[in-house]
């Protein structure tokens, strides 16, 4: 049974019509198939879902994100990878089922493959806690990406998570440490990284292992630092107001690849993801090995240098370096600002002594 969504009214009625036409019985008994009517139907099918979804509000594109049957990440790892060993534990405190790792070959080449999973149904949904990692799972994946960052394995993540798990437990266990610990790992790889938001990329659940060379996000995913019920509960008191915070928050790919907060938009099927699941497969498979390739060429300092500066880059329209690609050095390249700012200074203490002299005069006389 296909589930729609609340705008999806009219395909619903279009796809259930399709349904009955394609069906040769009916109350009277065996019928003729209107080929034609079929192909009508069809087109108009065709039409109403790219009216319907070139025009998504970012609320809307929040809830394709969330959408039941939108491919996961191990649907993805399934078919993209070949020989996936899966990979367990954090070798502090356990297993985290909320994330998938292992290692496996793409396109003949070794790589390490991270997935956030929230699961199919009810049962593996709770298995899986909703996609929500817990401080060992950030752990275990910093193991394993300390482990192929020796061996020079390129690293492919999959971020589908509404943030990380804010439990007792898990706050009792580090949960902040861990996230920043992963970041920290995250930025000192010497490897390739790619992070590709497939679903939701919620608040530091997702940037613990979405801090990459190259951020990808499918078309109609988002990534934002809360969701936006949580904005609005916390800015108007009021959770019903999503629609204004989803505006505000700018947490489409369009926005972000505009803010260039990411690297690429990987296109959906028309009507999402979930419509055609073998293209959305093939768009992915030819993003991989397009981005894995642009790191063929260059050195390990390059690679971690290109990640570094890609994220110092950030906000950073116009500023006192005068080359964006020296950023990760951290200091100042231009000698003029450097002597302006030390002429102001001077000046500064130059009237700070005048007023002080003039006071102390006023008091004498």
């Amino acid at each position: 049974m296909k589930n729609y969504l609340n705008f999806e009214t009219e395909i619903k009625n279009l796809e259930d019509e399709l349904e009955k036409l394609k069906d040769p019985y009916n109350e009277s008994g065996i019928s003729e198939v209107n080929t034609n009517q079929i192909s009508k139907t069809q087109e108009e099918l065709n039409e109403k879902l790219k009216l319907v979804y070139s025009n998504l509000d970012p609320w809307q594109k929040t809830l394709v994100a969330r959408h039941e049957d939108r491919p996961k990440s191990k649907f993805f790892i399934d078919n993209l990878f070949e020989d996936f060993i899966s990979l367990s534990g954090d070798r502090y405190y356990g297993e985290d089922n909320s994330v998938l790792t292992g290692f496996a070959k793409f396109n003949g080449q070794s790589v390490l493959v991270i997935g956030q999973e929230k699961g199919e149904d009810l049962d593996s949904r709770i298995k899986r806690n909703f996609g929500m990692m817990r401080p060992e799972g950030y752990r275990k994946t910093i193991r394993l990406m300390e482990l192929a960052n020796r061996f020079n394995i390129p690293i492919i993540s999959f971020i589908d998570t509404p943030g990380a798990y804010p439990g007792v437990g898990a706050e009792e266990r580090g949960q902040a440490e861990a996230i920043a610990k992963s970041i920290e790992c995250c930025m000192k790889l010497t490897v390739p990284t790619i992070a590709i938001i497939i679903g939701e990329g919620g608040s530091g659940g997702a940037i613990a292992l979405a801090s990459s060379n190259k951020v990808v996000m499918l078309e109609n995913a988002i990534y934002s630092v809360i969701s936006p019920e949580g904005c609005a509960t916390i800015l108007w008191r009021d959770p019903k107001k999503m629609l204004d915070a989803a505006k505000a928050m700018k947490l489409s790919a369009k926005n972000l690849l505009d803010l260039k907060v990411i690297d690429e938009i990987i296109l959906e099927p028309v009507g999402g993801a979930h419509r055609d699941r073998n293209q959305i497969l093939d768009n992915i498979r030819k993003s991989i090995m397009n981005n894995l390739n642009d790191f063929k060429e260059m050195t390990q300092e390059q690679i971690m240098s290109q990640r570094k500066n890609k994220f110092l880059k950030i906000g950073r329209h116009k500023g006192f370096m005068s080359n964006d690609d020296d950023l990760s050095s951290l200091k100042q390249k231009d000698a003029n600002i450097v002597n302006i700012l030390k002429s102001k200074k001077i000046i500064f203490s130059l009237i700070s002594l005048l007023v002080i002299s003039t006071v102390l005069l006023l008091f004498l006389l």
